[in-house]
């Protein structure tokens, strides 16, 4: 025999537990299901384990989507001043990190305990941990076939994820079920994870290990977008905040562009530092660049000829140091490949949002049925902002329930 509840909400990490705690709170009866043994491992690892639990300058321009206004209606009714609001109630003490990033003081632990104690206020009731085996859809509503035993439901609530950090428990578990519903599903990959090259062309790179600097990277392709953030050089490729961020539009066969020296002329600098300068060049351009990074990346790419080491700035041609100049402002590589979703903090593409209803998120054709969160096709920015969506969408499902 089922045990019926109103609402089932399959996963319980941030979008999940914050759905299940508005339609909770509402008067529903609802269970929240996750097959995990640890709740939300996602929060308590993420932003170093402080949680960066939103961005206070979220607008729809920092997602990326097949339609990038879809996310509009949930983020403008659910603000990031809006989750402040209920993190300020419950006294968890925060930080402004740069470029709107908002951290825990002390642990994300903080943010995991807050949904808990919103789910208790709803009444939520919790099957954890217990796996979904099937779902069936009946007269009613939904069946579930579950570890715990059957579980029915009038309405169902995908919120899963997607399938970054699968050591942590993330899987496709989703993306099965919207095409279980004969759903259209935008291809998934990684996103805001490292990129690598072939063993080969990186060998020359590999001694950069762990140099890191603040660079402009951009994608070739349309929307060209640019990040002005810092680069983390590492054995396989690159890493650090910047390269998450491009790589979420990078695609295979594309290449980056690198700034090495952003906002500056360098080969303008170059020839008026001739004057008088009776520095090395490798010493005049270790004033802008960590010293490994001139002396490897010079080598490597081979723009000037042998002996550069032993040159003096002023006695470069105008001409070489206007080219050196440009090759470091324009750096252009071509990755192989990622990290793969393992390093991934997000996947990319998920359910696509024209079968979703954007003010409930809602299927179309099963009005009963919804995806939230990392599983639908909107994907954000490095630095909180998936967090937002997540509580944006949640809300927009727990309000509409």
């Amino acid at each position: 025999m089922a045990v019926h509840f109103d609402v089932a909400v399959i996963g319980a990490g941030a979008a999940g537990m914050m759905a299940a705690s508005v339609a909770g709170q509402r008067g529903l009866r609802v269970v929240l299901i996750d097959h995990a043994k640890k709740l939300a491992e996602k929060i308590r690892i993420s932003g170093g384990g402080r949680c960066n639990f939103t961005n206070i300058g979220t607008t729809a321009q920092n997602f990326i989507s097949q339609n990038p206004h879809f996310c509009r209606s949930a983020l403008s009714a659910y603000t990031p001043q809006d989750f402040l609001r209920l993190v300020n109630a419950y006294g968890i003490a925060w930080h402004e990190k740069h470029k709107g990033q908002l951290f825990c003081d002390d642990s994300s632990e903080s943010i995991i305990q807050l949904l808990r104690q919103e789910c208790a206020k709803g009444n939520v009731s919790w099957r954890m941990p217990c796996a979904v085996q099937a779902i069936q859809k009946t007269d009613s509503g939904y069946q579930l076939a579950t570890d715990g035993g059957a579980i029915a439901c009038e309405q169902l609530v995908i919120a899963t994820g997607g399938m970054a950090l699968p050591q942590v428990g993330a899987t496709d578990f989703a993306l099965r079920v919207a095409r279980q519903f004969g759903l259209k599903v935008v291809e998934p990959r990684p996103a805001l994870v490292p990129l690598t090259f072939d063993a080969s062309s990186w060998k020359p790179f590999v001694p950069l290990s762990g140099v890191s600097a603040e660079v402009m990277l951009s994608n070739q392709t349309k929307p060209r977008v640019q990040f002005l953030e810092d680069l983390l050089f590492t054995h396989r490729g690159l890493s650090g905040p910047g390269i998450l961020q491009i790589s979420s539009y990078w695609q295979p066969g594309q290449s980056i562009c690198i700034n090495l020296l952003p906002e500056q002329d360098l080969g303008q600098q170059l020839v008026a530092a001739k004057k008088g300068n009776r520095q090395q060049l490798d010493n005049y351009l270790a004033t802008f660049l960590p010293r490994r990074l001139v002396e490897q990346w010079l080598n490597a790419m081979q723009i000037l000829p042998a002996g550069w080491e032993q040159k003096k700035v002023a006695d470069m041609g105008d001409k070489a140091l206007l080219q050196l100049g440009q090759a470091l402002q324009s750096w252009t590589l071509f990755p192989t490949g990622t990290a793969g979703y393992k390093k991934a903090e997000v996947m990319r593409g998920g359910v696509d949002t024209n079968e979703l209803n954007q003010k409930t998120m809602a299927v179309k054709t099963h009005p009963n049925l919804y995806f939230i969160g990392e599983a639908v096709d909107v994907t954000g920015w490095l630095g909180g902002y998936n967090f937002q969506w997540a509580w944006a969408s949640a809300v927009a499902c727990g309000r509409a329930l």
